[in-house]
C-alpha cells in the first residue's frame, strides 16, 4: 500500500491542505471517518465503490465527498491509484460556487461541480502520467484554472478558528457571543462555505480530537473530562456514531 503526502504550491496553500497519492495493489474494503474538510479524488487507475447495507455503488473516476457525521465504507478494486485532494475548511468556495452543505454525506461525480470538459481533460492526462510529480502537477493546474478571486468570509474563518481552539467543545451560544452575531443568518453562511452547521462541525472537530487522544495511553475518563462530555455513555454513543465501534473496541483493532 502506498499513501504519500504532497503539499500545494504557494498559490493554493490557503485552500488546499495537501494531496495524497494512494495506491492499493489488492482489492480491499475500508472505513473512512468524518473529517473537517471536503475531499476530491481523481482515480488514475482501478475503480472505487461505496459500500452500503443494500449493496455497492461504483463511483465516478473523479468525485467529491462532502462532510459527514458518520463513517463511510469504500471498496477499491485491485491495482487502484488515486490522487486525493484535502481542502481546508473553507477552501472549496474558492473554486466552486456550489454550496458545500448540499454535499453533506454524499460522494458524487466531480463533473456535477466543475466543468465536464475540464474534468475529462484532467482524467485523460492523469491516465497518461508516469510519475507522482506529474500527477500532482496535473491536479494543481486543474485547480489553478478553477481558482476564483473571491473575498474570504472573515466571520466564518474566525468561527472555524474558535471551534478549533476549543477542540470542538465550544457552546454555539458562546460562539455567537464571541463573534457578536445572531444565529440564523450566520449559520446559513457557515453551512454554505464549510458544509454543515457550526454545531455539527464542532462535533466533528471534537470527534477527531478524541480519535487522536485514543492513540495514547490516556484513560477514557480523562478523555471524557477533557472534551466536555457529560458522561462515559455520551462519549461512547458519540464515538460509535462516527466510527461504528466503541472507544475500547477501536483501541483493540488499531
Amino acid at each position: 500500500m502506498k499513501f504519500e503526502k504532497h503539499f500545494p504550491t504557494e498559490r493554493l496553500k490557503d485552500y488546499i491542505k495537501y494531496y495524497v497519492v494512494s495506491e492499493q495493489e489488492v482489492e480491499n474494503e475500508y472505513k473512512v471517518f468524518p473529517s473537517t474538510g471536503l475531499v476530491i479524488g481523481f482515480q488514475y487507475k482501478g475503480r472505487l465503490s461505496a459500500v452500503y447495507d443494500t449493496g455497492n455503488t461504483e463511483l465516478s473516476g473523479s468525485g467529491i465527498t462532502g462532510l459527514a457525521d458518520q463513517f463511510k465504507v469504500f471498496r477499491n478494486s485491485a491495482a487502484t491509484g488515486t490522487v486525493l485532494v484535502y481542502f481546508t475548511e473553507t477552501g472549496l468556495a474558492h473554486f466552486a460556487a456550489h454550496p458545500a452543505n448540499e454535499l453533506f454525506g454524499l460522494s458524487i461525480a466531480l463533473e456535477e461541480i466543475f466543468d465536464q470538459h475540464s474534468v475529462i481533460e484532467a482524467e485523460e492526462k492523469l491516465a497518461q502520467a508516469i510519475s507522482d510529480q506529474q500527477r500532482i502537477a496535473i491536479v494543481e493546474r486543474f485547480f489553478l484554472k478553477q481558482l476564483k478571486d473571491i473575498q474570504v468570509d472573515k466571520l466564518v474563518v474566525e468561527a472555524v478558528k474558535l471551534i478549533y481552539n476549543s477542540k470542538g467543545a465550544i457552546r454555539i451560544n458562546e460562539l455567537h457571543r464571541q463573534l457578536f452575531i445572531s444565529q440564523s443568518p450566520f449559520e446559513k453562511r457557515f453551512r454554505k462555505i464549510v458544509g454543515t452547521t457550526p454545531k455539527k462541525f464542532a462535533s466533528i472537530v471534537r470527534f477527531n480530537t478524541v480519535l487522536d487522544q485514543l492513540n495514547n495511553t490516556r484513560s477514557l475518563s480523562d478523555i471524557c473530562y477533557e472534551n466536555n462530555f457529560f458522561d462515559h455513555a455520551h462519549l461512547i454513543k458519540n464515538f460509535k456514531q462516527f466510527t461504528g465501534a466503541t472507544p475500547d473496541q477501536f483501541r483493540r483493532i488499531q
